[in-house]
């Protein structure tokens, strides 16, 4: 059994996309730091910096929601906002929108989450804030800053994810409780072969935020659902991690071996009877894992 500890009593109304920076150099050749853990919680609108080291978590706010990031150069970000995408030249900076602001015609659609793939392009999907339309998209921004979109018809685009070997390509459908596969090509950033990679039944959780490990193992959070599940390349499950968090929204790998996972969870919604039995709701827990994660990639590589 995993040992789950709350390394941060967040109290996130939505925690979300746990992205692990391990530090190095700053422009000036200083030390950097042992590593950090970016986060954000949309509804509040903010983007955070957790050191565990020291327990220290920094914020920012924004005009709009943040829903997912990328690293980008040695002190920026990438973003997947309300509309569309936007870069911060560092933690404290304004965001510029980037590219085609997409979403702005759909008024209650917003960005959701999002990852880079190895050549530094930057995958984000979108969901239908009523959970009524399937108009949720996938998009991809170039390193030229070009968005195209790559597939719709989803009510809640999540999970996103790319397998060791660049040849797999991971989607969840939160609401339909379903994550998809298809075939990846790194070299034209093209995706194909849309098929069932795992599909949970109903009522006990539904796939949000995922990670793939060095095994190529598919590690899913599951909203309502209290756990993250470790799913292998095949889709079968492997290993379940309680989580005393009902909401888990997001499992990430940090630390200098990449063995400790970093699980966002969420409170919204939640009634105060469910709060008492899970005060730390919408913290950060974290727990070892024996395979490790892979690093992130950056934003324009």
């Amino acid at each position: 059994m995993r040992h789950v500890t709350c390394v941060l009593d967040a109290q996130a109304q939505l925690g979300e996309c746990p992205r692990w920076d391990a530090g190095g150099r700053d422009a000036g050749g200083r030390d950097a730091g042992t590593g950090v853990l970016y986060w954000v919680d949309i509804p509040a609108k903010t983007l955070h910096r957790f050191d565990p080291s020291s327990g220290q978590d920094v914020q920012r706010g924004f005009s709009q929601p943040a829903a997912c990031l990328a690293r980008h150069g040695a002190h920026g970000f990438a973003l997947g906002m309300k509309d569309g995408f936007a870069l911060l030249s560092d933690f404290g900076a304004e965001p510029e929108p980037l590219g085609a602001q997409v979403e702005e015609t759909r008024p209650d659609n917003r960005f959701n989450d999002g990852r880079c793939d190895r050549l530094g392009r930057f995958w984000s999907g979108t969901l239908d804030g009523t959970k009524q339309h399937r108009n949720g998209t996938l998009y991809r921004l170039g390193i030229d800053g070009v968005v195209t979109e790559m597939a719709t018809g989803f009510l809640t685009s999540n999970g996103i994810a790319f397998s060791p070997d660049d040849r797999t390509f991971y989607l969840a459908d939160t609401p339909n409780h379903v994550i998809h596969a298809y075939d990846f090509d790194l070299a034209s950033g093209r995706i194909a072969n849309q098929r069932v990679f795992h599909q949970f039944p109903h009522g006990l959780g539904r796939p949000d935020g995922a990670s793939v490990d060095a095994e190529g193992c598919y590690w899913t959070a599951l909203y309502d659902g209290g756990r993250v599940v470790r799913l292998s390349p095949a889709g079968e499950i492997l290993e379940e991690v309680a989580i005393p968090a009902r909401l888990c929204t997001m499992i990430a790998f940090g630390g200098p071996d990449l063995k400790t996972a970093y699980v966002t969870t969420a409170r919204q919604k939640l009634d105060d009877e469910e709060l008492a039995r899970h005060p730390q709701s919408g913290g950060i827990f974290s727990f070892r894992v024996d395979v490790p994660g892979l690093a992130e990639h950056k934003y324009g590589g």
